[in-house]
């Protein structure tokens, strides 16, 4: 543009050319506005750089673009696979500068996304055009606020700013007298967002904060709370939402070890199964979220995220949208459209590894402008046909081979379920070198002059071998035959000199001969039997070493409480637990531990729910100073049992503090997913 203002701009057959010169009109009055301000120059060549001023940041793409995006000092640092009701993602840039540097923002989590959408776009051109002409004063209309206890200011958000820069705070700032800030993820002129610590809880979260004046807090707020009230675990979990003065903060969960999509797909298309599990979890949340009346509105490969234990986690369902500004007034046609289409273009992304618009996302290529409308399999070879449909039927209104479109998650589901199911593959087994062969180098006292000097000049033929095995077997059963008979006849020999010993020395008295040599084995007494008496438990804990962290948390109590009615749950599986693929893992634990080392003979486990395995561990000397540190290998089995109330005797009690319970097969429940239920732990001694 002659501004230099570049933005991306929806070129899909709903956009009119209308609506094109109605929003580059707009983008070249907020330049003339900004240039007024003093904010931003109408001839740089560019559009403003999003790079904060945060140390240690550097500039780079945020979302691997190669193009520059609109002004990013109005905006955020967010992408155009908008599926937050639009479809600019699809779109091409308006404007693009070849010859122009990118600019960008250098990432190492999941906050940062890519440029703007035409939404975000629209949203800020609004603002900087109230920036431009005020509305003429007038008294702000009175409304009470529908809420009894309204948790964000009640005034009329039509009489606030729009354009209210983000609070500025630096690293060691401590926010709510909690949450002390430790690094800035991104900046924004709307918001920032930050890595902190909870010094309550000693543990990492990640924090949105944002004028409480602007025009977007109120919003904010509200789709934090909806958010917060989701309480599903395959959503990362909003934590705290705050107005506080004159800042509005939003506390997330932080996964550390977790990787988003994007990361991912840095080195190339995911595997089948693996693209199966991530649409099928991701589906399956998202229309879980529909029903109760959510919708994430911007699902990008930034908010998708992979744990350890390979469980996938969507980030910023309604509160990304409602911080960049996108309308959340649509009807839910168009939101469930929206998340249809976004997972779609997920699973494009991770069949293919181009973007499926005209666009570079998130380090990948976007498609030439000509190979529209296509399937995955039809842009690169060998991918799974049933994945490449499902992704184009949830992409496009239009599919190819005239396929019925998908247009809800809830269809999503259904979709998936009625595919077969991907196995995981077989781990390619290491190739080892063929074992030596047995040295037949002749003797030189070897009674049979014909036998081969050595193999690897002249090799025995393969029809000798057979007949050599069967003379070898021969011989063995003819010794073992005479060593049978030769150890009978002297067991006889000795009862019978020990009984004729006996009848001299009693007078001719018949007396019982001693038992043979072969029935003197000593026989094992029986142990005294004694009364159990119980052993106290001092604590119980979630052991989870092959997960992303402790599971059931919150009712871990409940399985030494005395009331079986109680029971500890742990996480979900959609699998049950295995040494092999499916199975995410082997097992998951509960740790007891005693107070002190006891003398242990005996443990008691209730199970709730149905039948279920577990297995007794003690922990090795090197791990009982620190069994929660351990690994599995670091205990030793006593015992495996199965059912749902199982007795673990010990043949001699052994002195210890902890007793690990391992369970290792979960019931299913109603809702067709796996979970370990332990109502009660009971310890003798």
């Amino acid at each position: 543009m002659a501004d230099g203002t570049k933005a991306v701009v929806d070129t899909s057959a709903a956009d009119t050319a209308a609506d094109e010169a109605a929003l580059a009109a707009a983008i070249d009055g907020l330049a003339v506005a900004k240039d007024a301000d003093g904010r931003a120059s109408a001839g740089g060549g560019k559009g403003a750089s999003t790079a904060a001023a945060v140390p240690g940041r550097t500039a780079g793409d945020v979302d691997g673009d190669t193009h520059d995006g609109p002004d990013r000092g109005s905006g955020s640092s967010t992408d155009s696979g908008d599926p937050g009701g639009s479809d600019d993602s699809d779109g091409s840039d308006a404007d693009r500068d070849p010859d122009g540097p990118a600019v960008s923002v250098s990432e190492e989590t999941s906050e940062i996304t890519a440029p703007l959408s035409v939404q975000e776009i629209a949203a800020e051109l609004a603002a900087g055009a109230a920036g431009k002409k005020p509305a003429p004063a007038q008294a702000p209309a009175k409304r009470r606020p529908t809420d009894p206890q309204p948790t964000v200011d009640p005034r009329d958000t039509a009489t606030l700013p729009r354009t209210l820069p983000a609070p500025q705070r630096r690293s060691g700032d401590m926010i709510g007298h909690r949450y002390l800030l430790e690094e800035c993820i991104s900046q924004t002129d709307t918001f920032s967002s930050w890595r902190a610590v909870d010094e309550k809880l000693r543990r990492a979260v990640g924090v949105h904060l944002m004028a409480s004046g602007h025009q977007r807090a109120r919003k904010v707020l509200a789709a934090a709370k909806s958010a917060a009230l989701l309480g599903d675990p395959r959503f990362v979990q909003v934590l705290d939402a705050v107005q506080e003065g004159e800042l509005v903060y939003v506390v997330r969960e932080w996964l550390p070890h977790s990787s988003d999509l994007a990361k991912l797909l840095a080195d190339g298309p995911l595997e089948p199964h693996e693209a199966y599990q991530m649409v099928r979890q991701v589906a399956d949340a998202v229309a879980a979220a529909h029903r109760r009346g959510q919708a994430h509105l911007r699902l990008t490969p930034r908010c998708v995220l992979r744990t350890d234990s390979g469980q996938y986690r969507i980030n910023g369902i309604a509160v990304d949208a409602a911080l960049r500004g996108l309308p959340v007034e649509g009807t839910t046609e168009d939101a469930q459209r929206s998340d249809t289409r976004a997972i779609g273009a997920l699973l494009f992304a991770a069949l293919t590894h181009r973007w499926p618009y005209p666009e570079d996302r998130y380090d990948l290529r976007g498609l030439p402008k000509g190979l529209q409308n296509v399937a995955p399999d039809q842009v690169r070879a060998g991918v799974h046909k049933g994945l490449s449909e499902l992704a184009a039927r949830a992409l496009f209104d239009h599919p190819p081979h005239h396929a019925e479109p998908i247009t809800t998650p809830e269809e999503l589901v259904r979709a998936i379920a009625q595919m077969p199911r991907i196995r995981r593959p077989e781990p390619e087994l290491p190739a080892y070198p063929a074992p030596p062969r047995h040295n037949t180098h002749a003797l030189p006292t070897a009674p049979n002059p014909t036998r081969v000097a050595d193999t690897t000049v002249a090799p025995l033929p393969a029809s000798s071998r057979p007949a050599s095995t069967r003379r070898t077997r021969r011989r063995l059963r003819r010794v073992a035959k005479a060593t049978a008979w030769t150890v009978a006849l002297g067991a006889i020999g000795v009862a019978s000199w020990q009984f004729v010993d006996n009848l001299r020395n009693n007078n001719g008295a018949v007396a019982s001969p001693l038992p043979s040599a072969s029935s003197a084995a000593p026989t094992t007494p029986h142990p005294t039997t004694h009364t159990p008496v119980p052993i106290a438990i001092k604590e119980a804990q979630s052991y989870n070493p092959l997960g992303d962290g402790p599971e059931g948390t919150e009712s871990i109590g409940k399985s030494i409480d005395g009331d079986p009615n109680t029971a500890w749950t742990t996480g979900w599986y959609y699998d049950q637990f295995g040494p092999k693929a499916p199975a995410l893992k082997p097992g998951t634990g509960l740790l007891i531990d005693l107070g002190s080392p006891q003398s242990v003979s005996a443990v008691n486990v209730q199970f709730s729910g149905g039948e279920q395995a577990a297995e007794l561990r003690l922990p090795t000397s090197a791990a009982a100073a620190n069994p929660m540190a351990a690994k599995p290998d670091g205990f030793t089995v006593v015992g495996k049992k199965s059912g749902t109330n199982v007795e673990y005797t010990l043949d001699n009690p052994v002195t210890t503090r902890y007793l690990l319970i391992w369970l290792t097969s979960l019931t299913k429940d109603s809702d067709s997913k796996f979970r370990g239920h332990v109502a009660e732990v009971k310890v003798s001694g």
